[in-house]
C-alpha cells in the first residue's frame, strides 16, 4: 500500500493519504501542536497533596460524627471473643486488613490476617467458631469475601464487616455492620481507592485502641509484643539491668576524708563517689564539680572530711524501675548519674548516662 504524508503549513490539519481511505489525524494548527502547555492549567502538586489531606481528614471527621451502637457492639465482640480475630479483604482492602490484623495483635488482641482467595482453596481452616472475623469491602460485594461468608457462618465465627454501602450484601449478611462510607475519594479522577481505605483504617485503628483501653493494655504489655526494637528496649529495661554492682560501685563512708574519696573516684571512673553511713544508706554524693569548687576553695584534701565538702540529699532510684524513668530524673535534675538503691533503702548499685547509651535506652 502507498502511503503520503501530506503537510499544510498554513493550514489546521494533517492528512495521511493512502490509496484506499483518509485519515485526518488532528484539526490542531501546528503552533498549537508544538507549543501545548503540559500542565499550566494544572494546580501545583503541593496544592493538590493539600486537597487530598483536607479531603481525607474531613472525611474522617465526618466518619467520627456518625458512630453509633454498631461500633460499641463491634468493640464487645472483640473484647469477649475467646478465639482470634481473623481479618479478611481483597485489593486495597485487602492491605487495610493486614494492618488492622497487625494492630490488634500489636495491642493485646490475637489476630491475624486471611486472603479470601485464599480462604476458599484451604485456608478456611484457620477459622473456628469462636473466632471474630472481620470483613472489609468498599462494595460490600467482593465476591471473594461473599464466597466464603456461608462457610463462616456454618462455623459459628461473629461476622464484622466494613464496608461502604450500608445496604450491601456482606453488610445485610453480618452480625455487625460498620460504615466505612465517604462522599468522595480524594483521587483527582475518582477511581483510585483512597478516602475510602484511610476510612477503613481509621475505623480499624479506633476498633483496637477501644479494644486496648477496656483491656487496661499497658506500655510494659506492648512492650512485650515488640522487643526487639528500641520501643521495647527502652520500656522493658529496669534500672537492675544497666547499673555497676559490687565492687564496681564508687562509695566511701561519711567519715572518710577527701584524699580517700579522690582515689575512689579514681579508681573506679564514674566521675563521683556516693557517700554512705553505717547501714550503707547513701547520705550524700561527691562529684567532679564538687571537687573543682573544693580546689577553688583551697581547701586541703588531706584536712577535710567528705562530710564537709559532698553534696547531700543526693538523688536515687529503686533497682526494680525502668530504665526510662532513670532518664526522666536524670533529665529533670541535669545531672549524669544515679544511685540505686534497694527499698530498705541501701545502696546496691550506680550508673551514669554512658551506661545508658551502651544499653540503648537512650
Amino acid at each position: 500500500m502507498c502511503l503520503l504524508l501530506k503537510f499544510y503549513p498554513d493550514s489546521t490539519f494533517f492528512t495521511l493519504f493512502s490509496a484506499d481511505y483518509l485519515v485526518i489525524l488532528t484539526s490542531m494548527s501546528t503552533s498549537n501542536l508544538l507549543t501545548q502547555p503540559a500542565s499550566a492549567e494544572k494546580q501545583s502538586s503541593l496544592a493538590l497533596a493539600k486537597q487530598v489531606l483536607l479531603l481525607e481528614a474531613n472525611e474522617i471527621q465526618m466518619l467520627a460524627g456518625r458512630l453509633d451502637a454498631n461500633f460499641e457492639r463491634a468493640v464487645r465482640l472483640i473484647l469477649q471473643c475467646h478465639g482470634r480475630i481473623v481479618v479478611s479483604g481483597m485489593g486495597k482492602s485487602g492491605h487495610i486488613g493486614r494492618k488492622i490484623a497487625a494492630t490488634l495483635a500489636s495491642t493485646g488482641t490475637p489476630a491475624f490476617f486471611m486472603h479470601p482467595a485464599e480462604a476458599s482453596h484451604g485456608d478456611l481452616g484457620m477459622i473456628t467458631g469462636e473466632d471474630v472475623v472481620i470483613a472489609l469491602s468498599n462494595s460490600g460485594e467482593s465476591e471473594e469475601i461473599l464466597t466464603i461468608l456461608p462457610t463462616i457462618k456454618r462455623l459459628g465465627a461473629k461476622i464484622i464487616s466494613i464496608t461502604g454501602t450500608e445496604t450491601s450484601t456482606l453488610a445485610k449478611e453480618s452480625h455487625v455492620h460498620l460504615s466505612a462510607k465517604v462522599s468522595q475519594e480524594a483521587c483527582p479522577l475518582g477511581l483510585s481507592p483512597t478516602a475510602s481505605t484511610t476510612a477503613a483504617l481509621a475505623l480499624g485503628d479506633a476498633l483496637a485502641l477501644c479494644v486496648l483501653d477496656l483491656r487496661e493494655f499497658t506500655a510494659e504489655d506492648f512492650a512485650r509484643s515488640h522487643p526487639g526494637g528500641n520501643l521495647g528496649r527502652k520500656l522493658l529495661t529496669r534500672v537492675k539491668d544497666v547499673m555497676r554492682m559490687g565492687d564496681a560501685i564508687p562509695c566511701v563512708k561519711d567519715d572518710a576524708i577527701l584524699t580517700d574519696a579522690l582515689l575512689e573516684m579514681t579508681k573506679k571512673g564514674m566521675g563521683f563517689t556516693a557517700v554512705v553511713n553505717a547501714q550503707n544508706q547513701p547520705v550524700g554524693i561527691f562529684t567532679d564539680g564538687d571537687l573543682r569548687r573544693a580546689f577553688f576553695n583551697n581547701v586541703s584534701p588531706s584536712e577535710t572530711t567528705i562530710a564537709q565538702v559532698m553534696h547531700p540529699t543526693p538523688k536515687t532510684i529503686y533497682f526494680d524501675q525502668m530504665a526510662v524513668e532513670a532518664v526522666e530524673v536524670m533529665e529533670k535534675n541535669k545531672i549524669n548519674a544515679l544511685m540505686v538503691v534497694n527499698h530498705a533503702q541501701e545502696l546496691i548499685g550506680a550508673f551514669n548516662m554512658h551506661d545508658l547509651l551502651k544499653a540503648k535506652v537512650v
